[in-house]
C-alpha cells in the first residue's frame, strides 16, 4: 500500500469515527429526560436587567438624627446616593421620618427646605437653608438645631456647624439657653444627645 493510499484510509477512518460520535439527527424535536439535563440548567440563577442609559441605583447608608418620644435625638439610617455629600445627608434629614418611624413616635422638628452645606477649613460646615426649616419654638427649636448638628458632625472631618438662611448668617439656640452665631458642635447639645 502506498503512502497516498494509507493517508486516504486514515482519513476515511477519521471521518467515519467523527460521524459515529456526532449528535443524532431527527426530523422533529425530542424531549430530553430531566435526569440527563445538568442541574444548574434546570434552576438558572436569577438575573436583573437594567434599561440602557439608566445606571443601577447605588447608595450608601448614612445616619441622620430624629427626635424620639422621650425628647432625645435618635439615630436613623438613610440610603444616600454615592458619593454622599453633606448636602445630600441633610436633605435626607429634612425629608423627615418614615411611616414606620412616625408610627413608633419618632418625629422631626424640621420641615422641607432647600439646603446647601459647604465645608470650611478647620472642620466647620456651613448649612445654608433657602427658607427657615424650623417651625417650632422653645426647647423644640433647640432639638431641631441639635438634629442638624448631630447629622452634619456625623460626617468625617466636621466638628462644628454654622447656620445661614438664604446666605445670611443666623444665631441658633444652644442647650444652655444662649443664642450664638456658631460654630456649634455636639458638646453644645449634650442634654439632647441620644440615650445609650
Amino acid at each position: 500500500m502506498s503512502r497516498r493510499d494509507a493517508a486516504g484510509v486514515v482519513l476515511a477512518l477519521v471521518a467515519l469515527g467523527s460521524a459515529a460520535c456526532g449528535i443524532p439527527t431527527a426530523s422533529t424535536p425530542t424531549p430530553i429526560a430531566k435526569s440527563d439535563v445538568p442541574y444548574r440548567l434546570l434552576t438558572p440563577p436569577t438575573t436583573t436587567t437594567t434599561l440602557p442609559g439608566t445606571p443601577p441605583a447605588v447608595g450608601v447608608a448614612e445616619q441622620i438624627f430624629l427626635v424620639s418620644p422621650d425628647g432625645h435625638l435618635v439615630a436613623a439610617t438613610r440610603e444616600v446616593a454615592v458619593p454622599a455629600s453633606p448636602t445630600q445627608v441633610v436633605g435626607a434629614l429634612l425629608a423627615g421620618p418614615t411611616a414606620t418611624e412616625t408610627a413608633a413616635g419618632i418625629q422631626s422638628f424640621l420641615t422641607q427646605s432647600g439646603v446647601q452645606v459647604t465645608t470650611q477649613a478647620g472642620g466647620v460646615a456651613t448649612v445654608d437653608f433657602s427658607t427657615n426649616p424650623i417651625q417650632v419654638v422653645g426647647p423644640d427649636q433647640t432639638l431641631a438645631i441639635a438634629q442638624v448638628v448631630y447629622t452634619v458632625t456625623q460626617q468625617p472631618g466636621i466638628a462644628g456647624v454654622t447656620f445661614e438662611i438664604d446666605g445670611k448668617a443666623i444665631e441658633v439656640p444652644t442647650a444652655a439657653g444662649a443664642q450664638v452665631p456658631g460654630p456649634v458642635g455636639r458638646i453644645d447639645y449634650l442634654p439632647q444627645a441620644p440615650l445609650p
